[in-house]
Parts: structure tokens; sequence; C-alpha cells
């Protein structure tokens, strides 16, 4: 699987868990999970590379407890590193 397929799967599951994904113009260190108001985001460096986007949501996602939660075999063995 290439980055961006990867990329793509692991968008969908972290808007399946219920979080809000944004690519935003970030001119300083600033991408990452935040929680504002019970809602999660994910806020990435909309010019980071696909491999760095990746290492954000996976950071995101692993945040949660995923035992019941349906995932691609090749995601999770990405989440289980």
């Amino acid at each position: 699987m290439d980055d961006n397929d990867t990329l793509t799967d692991l968008e969908e599951l972290v808007e399946r868990l219920g979080m809000k994904i944004r690519y935003e113009p970030v001119y300083v260190s600033g991408s990452g999970y935040c929680r504002i108001k019970e809602q999660e985001f994910v806020i990435i460096n909309k010019k980071a590379t696909p491999r760095e986007k990746i290492h954000i949501l996976i950071d995101a996602v692993k945040r949660r407890d995923l035992t019941d939660v349906d995932i691609l075999p090749s995601l999770r063995e990405l989440l289980d590193k």
C-alpha cells in the first residue's frame, strides 16, 4: 500500500472515530491532535508530506481504545508498531 492510500484510509478511520480533520496553512509547528469543547480535531499543515500527515493521524488515532473498532489489517499493523 502506498502512502496516499494509507493516508486516505487513515482519514476515513479518523472521521469514523468522530474526529474532525482540518488541513490548515500552519506556519508554526502546530500540527496534531487537539480538543475544543468536547470536539476532537486533528490539525495538519496542508504543506506536510503524506508521510508526515500519516504520522500525525496515527498519533491521533492511538489516543483511542481501538479494541472493538473495525480497522483494515494494513492500518492495524501500522497502529501496532
